[in-house]
């Protein structure tokens, strides 16, 4: 196993992970690419971006998230160990659903969803324009 730049405790219970789920370290391809986004001149010269393949599952991982290569070599071995985890126990599924429900949700409307929305709209501004307002000298003594 690899030494990371965390605590011996975390990188115990990741390699502890690593054997009870059977991922080996032979099976993990790692590759260095550049980050992209804000960082200036440390994410334009250095390849701080982690890309890991299980080869077994087909699962690919790419971890960005800080400035360190080894830290960011912990963290993607991490989420590579959270989706194994989740396709055995069958909850990626689940997640795809969730993820494919607010793509739907948030997809630019079609012209004639669009269209049908505001004749609804202004179906309903007519109705309420059409209803009596209260009149209160309308009551009696």
């Amino acid at each position: 196993m690899a030494s990371f730049p965390v605590s011996s405790d975390k990188a115990k219970q990741l390699s502890e992970r690593m054997h009870a789920l059977g991922v080996r370290e032979q099976d993990i391809d790692e590759q260095f690419v550049r980050s992209s986004g804000a960082g200036g001149q440390n994410v334009n010269k250095v390849s701080s971006c982690v890309l890991l393949q299980h080869r077994p599952s087909g699962i690919r991982v790419k971890c960005q998230q800080e400035r360190s290569q080894a830290l960011n070599r912990f963290l993607a071995r991490r989420v590579l160990l959270d989706k194994i985890e989740a396709k055995m126990r069958g909850t990626l599924a689940a997640e795809e659903q969730r993820i494919e429900k607010i793509r739907r949700q948030k997809r630019k409307r079609s012209r004639r969803a669009k269209l049908r929305m505001l004749d609804d709209k202004q179906r309903h501004g007519e109705k309420k324009q059409r209803r009596a307002g209260v009149r209160p000298d309308s009551y009696s003594d």
